[in-house]
């Protein structure tokens, strides 16, 4: 007989469709793609970028492993998601951030923005933009501190000795200095890495790379990452500081855009679901970015462009969501005005 009594409905957006993929391999997919990036920041920054992700993927493994324990909720290390997030972080901070620093930002990743609101698929901000803006807010001048180009990282952390820190490209574009900082890097040396900068972003070429694996295994649409990238490219054609499109190649290669609109921003839990919602969510990231670099104290927008735009999915999606089968038009405005 079946016991009515102890049955369990369980009510889940649609669709309902089953598939091979699972959260691990998704993640492990989204590994690998980051992998030709780690490998660039290794021979450009040393092997202190390697111990820099190394030390931030355990902090963030060991962080989500004694929370879950703590909290006596099933662990969920081995679906990969806090490795993800631990690389993530480290590739948005400087080759010479402190190690002891970045634990830190897995601290406030993992444990305040991930674990704090559910575990995965429940935050409403991506983990690692949130640990690397904490780190920005209240270690600025570490975050902001880069390598002259070429220049290997100190182990441990911190500058070399006998070296200064360098302004990166972004300083340049922001005050319109296009000759300035033609005399550091070329539109291919930014589209290479050859520039300073937080040490999974600068080469442009390799996180196309990630991202395009990413686009063919299907783990990622192409809709956000075109549309965040077009955005920008369009705006800064149309209203440089200086160059017109040189200005815009130096725009869409420099920072973390890149970074961003491939891995951070079509992060699952905090993008809309929409193929429309992810066009206008890609755009409003764009626009934020550029906004923030022209009118903005910081150099770069993409961090704070993409949180913001987290803030807006719910919305996207609610009013991005296609018609039921069966259902008209009208009756969808009406169910929207009640």
């Amino acid at each position: 007989m079946t016991d009515y009594k102890n049955l369990k409905l369980i009510a889940t957006s649609n669709p309902h469709i089953r598939g091979s993929e699972t959260t691990r391999s998704i993640m492990l997919d989204v590994i690998i793609a980051m992998c030709p990036a780690l490998i660039w920041a290794i021979i450009y920054f040393g092997v202190e970028a390697l111990l820099l992700t190394a030390v931030s993927v355990i902090g963030c493994v060991v962080f989500e492993g004694l929370y879950r324990k703590l909290m006596h909720k099933p662990q969920s290390i081995d679906d990969l998601s806090a490795v993800v997030t631990g690389m993530l972080l480290a590739f948005v901070c400087p080759a010479t951030t402190p190690l002891w620093m970045i634990l830190i930002g897995d601290f406030f990743a993992i444990i305040v923005v991930k674990q704090l609101f559910g575990g995965i698929g429940k935050n409403f901000l991506n983990p690692a933009l949130a640990g690397r803006a904490a780190l920005l807010a209240s270690y600025a001048g570490a975050m902001t501190t880069w390598l002259p180009a070429g220049t290997k990282a100190a182990i441990g952390g911190g500058m070399p000795v006998d070296v200064v820190s360098a302004a990166t490209p972004l300083a340049y574009l922001k005050t319109g200095d296009l000759e300035g900082l033609k005399q550091i890097a070329s539109v291919g040396d930014m589209f290479l890495g050859k520039v300073g900068g937080s040490m999974g972003e600068v080469s442009a070429l390799m996180l196309l790379i990630g991202g395009l694996y990413l686009i063919w295994r299907k783990v990622i649409n192409w809709q956000t990452p075109v549309a965040y990238i077009a955005t920008v490219a369009v705006l800064t054609v149309l209203f440089p500081k200086a160059g017109g499109a040189e200005y815009m190649l130096y725009s869409i290669f420099g920072g973390g855009l890149f970074l961003g609109a491939f891995f951070m921003a079509t992060d699952y839990a905090t993008s809309p679901v929409t193929k429309k919602g992810q066009l206008i969510y890609g755009i409003g990231c764009g626009l934020f970015t550029v906004f923030i670099r022209y009118f903005g104290s910081y150099n770069e927008g993409v961090c704070y462009s993409i949180m913001v735009m987290n803030c807006c999915t719910a919305l996207i999606d609610k009013y991005t969501k296609p018609v039921r089968f069966g259902v008209a038009k009208s009756d969808k405005k009406e169910a929207a005005a009640k």
